[in-house]
């Protein structure tokens, strides 16, 4: 049978309809896949020029201010650095083993006149701020000859006045904060609002003092003064090296060691610091205007996880199961 002209031409004008529809999906399956592989070009682009500009700054360069990463003896005298950041706990930028290493290739280095160590730290762990101490008190006896001075730039509180303690002079700026001379345990109770909620505590234990000070049983005064005596003793210990490293320079006032916090001034004045100062004028009364850097430097990626796993598990575990801190 003959198609008539009408049949003719919308059958045509279907076909039509549908080529450009193809052609329509052919165009835009295009236009995706360009879209996707600009996409991926400009993030790999952003990625290698982030990754090569922080790999440059934090390995190979020399900033405007004379630092440099510690390296070989070149013959001229320098004034080594390292920093003391952050809390003060282990596995973390301000733990014992980070400080303690980059303080020993300090000392080591034949170049080096004389050592700060930079603190900016609240405290943190009573153990590895005496870690420190204990390890500069000893290294400043083996090496004699090397003066180590303590410069506070924002804050040297707790455990990272302890730190600060043992070295030859304690230098701040006025508004610096300094002191904190004190030992603190961290704990919840939430007994009264598991009765709220109507839940039940139910708990196993071998060792009739293994849930010492547990947050979901009722306070037990026994446990309070075995815990508060413990702290009292570890405040003792702070007290001893405080003492034993400044001496005669502090004041008799015995607010110092009751835990309170002072400006850069006030320590002045109270024996716990010995004058104003910074990393750089140091440095001149050294004698070594160049300064370089033994702080041990952890790749980034290693940075990263650790602020986003061990950081985490950490401040968890101190929130559910108290432990005394210098903070």
């Amino acid at each position: 049978m003959n198609e008539t002209p009408g049949n003719s031409d919308r059958t045509a004008s279907a076909d039509s309809a549908k080529g450009r529809e193809v052609i329509d999906r052919l165009v835009f399956a295009a236009l995706r896949e360009q879209t996707r592989a600009r996409r991926w070009r400009i993030g790999f682009m952003l990625f290698f020029i982030a990754y090569l500009t922080v790999t440059t700054v934090v390995l190979f360069s020399k900033g405007d201010g004379g630092f440099v990463i510690g390296g070989e003896p070149d013959g001229e005298k320098h004034t080594a650095l390292v920093m003391l950041s952050g809390v003060i706990a282990s596995g973390e930028q301000g733990g014992a083993e980070t400080v303690i290493s980059g303080l020993k290739a300090a000392f080591e280095h034949e170049d080096t006149a004389g050592i700060v160590i930079e603190i900016n730290s609240p405290g943190g762990s009573p153990v590895q701020a005496a870690y420190m101490y204990d390890e500069i008190m000893r290294l400043r006896e083996e090496h004699p000859d090397i003066p180590l001075h303590a410069v506070v730039v924002d804050i040297a509180a707790s455990g990272g006045y302890f730190v600060a303690a043992a070295a030859d002079r304690i230098y701040v700026n006025r508004s610096s904060l300094v002191g904190s001379i004190g030992v603190r345990m961290d704990a919840f109770g939430f007994v009264d609002l598991m009765e709220k909620i109507g839940v039940e505590r139910r708990l196993l234990t071998a060792g009739e003092n293994k849930a010492i000070f547990d947050p979901f049983l009722p306070e037990q005064p026994r446990h309070k003064a075995h815990l508060q005596g413990m702290l009292n003793e570890v405040h003792g210990h702070f007290i001893d090296a405080v003492q034993k490293g400044r001496g005669e320079r502090l004041a008799k006032d015995q607010d110092i060691f009751s835990g309170l916090i002072w400006s850069g001034e006030t320590a002045v004045q109270l024996g716990l610091v010995d004058a104003y100062g910074n990393t750089r004028s140091v440095a001149l009364e050294y004698g070594a205007e160049d300064i370089v850097d033994f702080t041990p430097k952890s790749g980034l990626l290693e940075r990263l996880a650790d602020r986003l796993g061990a950081s985490i598990g950490r401040q968890v575990a101190q929130t559910l199961f108290a432990s005394p801190v210098l903070n």
